[in-house]
């Protein structure tokens, strides 16, 4: 019995969260206000600022010209996971945010069809190129902001994958409203699920609030449980700034539009 009322108590606080958090979203819209920090997906560098990737006890890892972590090694199992839901044989496939190249590799692995890769950061595109990315079959690079990168895009994907690095999460509610434009019906959507990672209270907050919001727009969401103990070891944080993520479990998002969505 208190066993069950203690979860109640979890589920009406966890609403309450959800319908403060939207509702708070809306007054920001409509007054035109940015985000405060808490809505952040991860610590804000502006896309000019030096980069640089490094080794580190655990694995490579992209690093800001604060010591701040862009991208980690430990993500590798996670970004398989998101590209064994958004891609597969013969799909076309757009990833927003190159980072490490993580996802990207695990794209490349299932044989898409077209790879399209919007990347804004100069150090990072220069990356790409010297490996030779934009020489893959299928492969397609649109160097730029997402948010003027769409425009040369259409209703074209199968899947689609969006971790970028410096927004918030205003941000990403953006890019989640072009998402119908994108993408085919019944394609999969899908993205690094760093909103709160800090506190799994508010982590749960975050993905009811992007389920609720992603419905509206056709979406059906569902969030798959993933270990993620790599990420909570203190030696894989040595020499980082921000830790970005504190949690034992990943929720994966797993968003597939409606097949009766129109453009």
């Amino acid at each position: 019995m208190q066993h069950d009322c203690e979860t109640a108590t979890v589920e009406l606080l966890l609403e309450a969260g959800v319908r403060a958090e939207l509702l708070l979203g809306a007054l920001e819209r409509r007054q035109g206000s940015r985000p405060s920090a808490e809505h952040q997906e991860t610590a804000a560098a502006p896309a000019e600022d030096r980069v640089q990737y490094e080794g580190a006890e655990g694995g490579e890892r992209l690093m800001d010209a604060e010591g701040k972590a862009v991208m980690m090694q430990w993500e590798e199992p996670l970004m398989e996971a998101h590209a064994h839901v958004v891609a597969r044989s013969g799909s076309d496939v757009l990833n927003v945010g190159f980072g490490l190249g993580l996802v990207d590799e695990a794209i490349q692995r299932r044989h898409p069809r077209t790879h399209t890769i919007i990347e804004a950061h100069p150090g990072v595109h220069a990356r790409m190129l010297r490996d030779g990315w934009h020489k893959r079959p299928g492969v397609r690079i649109v160097f730029g902001r997402w948010q003027e990168a769409l425009a040369q895009l259409g209703r074209q994907f199968d899947g689609v994958f969006f971790d970028t690095y410096s927004e918030f999460y205003e941000d990403m509610r953006a890019f989640h409203e072009a998402l119908p434009r994108l993408l085919r019906p019944g394609g999969v959507y899908s993205y690094f699920n760093g909103l709160a990672a800090d506190n799994a209270f508010f982590h749960r907050v975050y993905c009811e609030v992007v389920k609720r919001e992603l419905a509206t727009l056709g979406f059906d969401t569902q969030f798959v449980a993933l270990p993620s103990d790599a990420a909570v070891a203190n030696e894989v944080w040595e020499g980082v700034r921000n830790r970005y993520w504190r949690l034992d479990t990943y929720m994966l998002p797993v968003c597939q539009l409606e097949d009766t969505v129109e453009q």
